[in-house]
């Protein structure tokens, strides 16, 4: 199934975070950064920004970035530390 480029952004950077690359309460770079980074607009990044958010993976600060939050919800930190064994 095809799925847009929001969802993949949202999907890969899941993938960090679970794999601990970026770590609970590790900053994402900025959203110009992202959208550099994946070659896509910076709406296309916010729409994946709003997602993790919505499903509690990170929080985003006012003038400051999004975060990782620490502690990572139940689900996921159980599926960072099978990946780590």
């Amino acid at each position: 199934m095809a799925e847009y480029e929001w969802q993949r952004i949202a999907r890969t950077i899941e993938e960090e975070i679970q794999s601990g690359r970026i770590p609970p309460g590790g900053a994402l770079p900025g959203i110009v950064r992202l959208a550099e980074n994946y070659g896509v607009a910076d709406r296309t990044v916010r729409r994946a920004l709003r997602d993790l958010r919505e499903r509690g993976l990170i929080e985003t600060l006012p003038h400051k970035g999004s975060f990782v939050v620490d502690p990572l919800p139940p689900a996921v930190a159980d599926e960072a530390d099978d990946s780590a064994e």
